[in-house]
């Protein structure tokens, strides 16, 4: 017992959140890897290679959580100029070589793994953004020149991610604007930033649906311009009412089938190892894969995952509400809200509330870098969560020492008194003799 005291430090809470998720990742990617299962004619080897990296990651839950969070302000220093250089180079080699993996080149092979730079960027940018904030915090709020700061540094990440990976660029920006308010950043810095943004999106959306994708795609960096075309057409046509006659079901695909697994879902669900639909989608073990969770768990299966990720927003408050010092509070608030964040991007897609996006579900999705980094992430927060339990273990015990101190205290002063009022009373019956 004492040994698992040891070993699972943290917030149980936080312990138990990333104990069920895994759990529901092992079942759901094991039922929903059936297109990979007859890819590689091999029934266990996706889930087998998927539960090899949650073990991985697991053991990097434990050694991170271990690790005291002033180290994470060292991280940035590393992390944002390899995951620049990194992100660059898979960048220019997909312009040079067209080597690019459903239509972005995303990931790179080191030494035979395959890795998202991207989400090294994420961490360093999330990290960056909670140390500039700790470090211009005053009495009335942030220091104007840290919004600079922290605008150059997202800018720079975001254009970089951007072009091959939209959506997690979007996604960044916007954890690092609610981390902006959450530091108390001027309103007015925000609210400038945010016009310009809007306006921005909105004239960037109107030129890609504008003009032809065939003339777009002769410009640098847009690529993939066909295929944000096809995402936004085909999520407002999804949602206008379309008779079932004239569905057609082969022209958003991953959509439609994933409408169908929901659908045919109810309370309880098809049980695990049940789903059709999964023969269908093509990525339901990854950006599908809450459809599959509903059509197999039902709505019970899906709501339950989603309170997973409200607790975990819900705990990390809690524990972000009890640090005494500024960073370690950003830091995990800024975790959770990319956590959060992207499980309800993730689900949104899945249930036909926003177009497509290519967001895996968090802890959940098969995946390799995603699923390491987010299970760093895991380990900070509980690291975080032991200095706060420490720190309150060792409030109670100074709480505890000066009660100790008081006791002691009184108990002399009350034996002091005690030894007078005997000495006096001694004193008054010696004298009444002589009187």
């Amino acid at each position: 017992m004492d040994l698992l005291k040891n070993l699972f430090k943290g917030d149980k809470a936080i312990w138990i959140i990333f104990l069920f998720l895994c759990l529901v990742s092992v079942i759901e990617v094991f039922s929903a890897a059936s297109t990979l299962t007859y890819k590689s004619g091999d029934h266990w080897e996706p889930i087998t290679q998927h539960s090899l990296i949650l073990m991985v990651g697991a053991c990097i839950v434990v050694l991170v959580h271990n690790i005291p969070y002033k180290f994470f302000r060292v991280f940035p220093f590393f992390l944002l100029p390899i995951s620049a250089v990194l992100l660059a180079f898979v960048t220019i080699t997909g312009l040079v070589t067209g080597d690019r993996i459903n239509g972005a080149a995303r990931w790179m092979t080191f030494f035979g793994i395959q890795f998202q730079p991207s989400e090294l960027a994420k961490m360093a940018v999330i990290i960056v953004t909670a140390f500039i904030l700790s470090k211009f915090q005053e009495e009335n709020g942030t220091n104007r020149k840290a919004f600079r700061w922290i605008m150059w540094i997202t800018g720079v990440v975001f254009i970089l991610i951007a072009p091959e990976n939209g959506s997690t660029a979007v996604l960044l920006f916007g954890v690092v604007f609610l981390m902006m308010i959450i530091g108390r950043v001027p309103w007015q810095q925000l609210t400038k930033l945010a016009a310009a943004v809007l306006l921005m999106l909105g004239l960037f959306i109107g030129v890609v649906m504008a003009i032809p994708a065939e003339k777009l795609r002769e410009v640098p960096m847009m690529h993939r311009v066909e295929t944000w075309q096809n995402r936004i057409k085909g999520f407002f046509a999804d949602s206008e009412a379309v008779p079932a006659a004239k569905y057609d079901i082969d022209k958003n695909a991953q959509v439609a089938h994933a409408n169908i697994a929901i659908a045919s879902s109810h309370i309880v669900g098809k049980m695990p190892g049940n789903s059709i639909q999964r023969d269908f989608l093509s990525q339901a073990f990854s950006d599908f894969i809450f459809a599959i969770i509903i059509e197999e768990l039902g709505l019970v299966g899906g709501a339950f995952v989603a309170i997973l990720y409200i607790w975990l927003l819900m705990r990390t408050g809690k524990i972000a509400r009890k640090c005494d010092r500024s960073f370690p509070a950003f830091l995990v608030m800024g975790i959770a809200l990319l956590l959060v964040s992207q499980a309800l991007l993730n689900m949104m897609v899945a249930v036909g509330l926003f177009p497509v996006t290519g967001q895996p579900l968090p802890l959940i999705s098969k995946g390799g870098t995603s699923t390491l980094i987010n299970c760093a992430y895991i380990g900070m927060i509980l690291s975080v969560s032991r200095y706060v339990n420490e720190m309150e273990a060792r409030r109670k015990e100074e709480e505890e020492r000066q009660k100790q101190q008081v006791q002691e205290a009184a108990i002399a002063a009350l034996q002091t008194a005690a030894m007078n009022l005997a000495e006096q009373t001694k004193t008054d019956k010696d004298a009444q003799p002589n009187q």
